[in-house]
């Protein structure tokens, strides 16, 4: 036990030590180039979130073609969207203690609501409306910490892929599991983009720095859940006076970003579109969609 603790502490000390020399390396060989100090930052960045967000073996690739273009539009666009629909609600139709779930929000054209299913784009818009400020500042903080990074390495198609494919699984979900109850947030997109990342540092963990992945799968499994109870907090204790919110969608949307989004993210070097886990989660995806899509039209409690 001894001896197989000491190899692996020599074998992490040995991938330090390497990847502390590419590090002085590739520095050395900027200040060559006569690239200046914006671009030994720029690559600094690029560094970082090489680390956080690949395995060891495909970080040389991205580092060699990083670069900021096209940025990182897709993340950045939805959040705003996301904020101006609250600050909408929140401010220009006031609501009791900003929390935005009231009878004017339950109006909305943009809110999941189970007598109107036959209005399809609620069950993509209502990612769009939120609950209150800790539960639009939870998915912002989250989407944006971990959704920049995302989209800096496999750019702004692939990550939205991911997120809405979280966001109709968390509506369709929500929609089976709590056919009666009304849905808003962004967190089936969330938690998709959580998934497939949660998933990308289990399997490579051995290619990570321990203490960082360590790190990683505690700091998503914290947020996770917190997030949740909050969660099942609005769904069951929330006052009589307040029609509850379905908490489905975070779950279906991490299962969506825990096949869908790993097989994504993990194929950063790859054809996406050659690899056949990317079609076998895609037909596992629309086997339930189809489902679900019946569930609504002949089964729901909801007709």
């Amino acid at each position: 036990m001894a001896g197989a603790h000491d190899l692996e502490m020599e074998s992490v000390n040995l991938n330090m030590e390497r990847e502390m020399k590419e590090e002085l390396e590739e520095e050395k060989k900027i200040g060559e180039d006569g690239g200046g100090k914006a671009l030994s930052k720029d690559k600094k960045v690029h560094r970082i979130v090489s680390k956080w967000m690949l395995p060891e073996k495909v970080r040389r690739t991205y580092l060699e073609r990083a670069n900021c273009f096209p940025p990182p539009v897709f993340i950045i666009s939805i959040s705003l969207a996301e904020l101006a629909v609250f600050i909408y609600y929140a401010v220009w139709k006031p609501q009791k203690q900003w929390i935005t779930l009231d009878t004017g929000i339950l109006k909305s054209p943009f809110i999941y609501s189970p007598n109107k299913r036959e209005e399809a784009w609620r069950f993509i818009s209502y990612m769009l409306v939120h609950a209150g400020v800790q539960h639009i500042l939870g998915n912002l903080v989250m989407q944006l910490l971990l959704g920049i990074p995302l989209e800096m390495v496999h750019k702004g198609h692939r990550v939205g892929l991911v997120y809405l494919a979280g966001v109709i699984a968390g509506s369709l979900a929500s929609s089976i599991f709590d056919p009666l109850k009304y849905l808003v947030g962004a967190s089936g997109g969330v938690y998709a983009l959580m998934g497939g990342y949660f998933m990308n540092v289990l399997v490579n963990f051995q290619e990570m720095i321990p203490a960082l992945g360590i790190a990683r799968l505690l700091i998503i499994i914290l947020i996770i859940a917190s997030d949740m109870g909050f969660a099942l907090y609005r769904r069951f204790f929330v006052p009589e006076n307040r029609s509850p919110v379905s908490f489905a969608a975070h779950i279906a949307g991490g299962f969506a970003g825990m096949s869908i989004g790993y097989t994504v993210f993990s194929c950063f070097d790859k054809a996406l579109l050659k690899d056949p886990r990317f079609w076998i989660a895609i037909a596992a995806y629309l086997a339930c969609f189809i489902f679900a899509v019946f569930f609504n039209i002949f089964l729901s409690p909801a007709n």
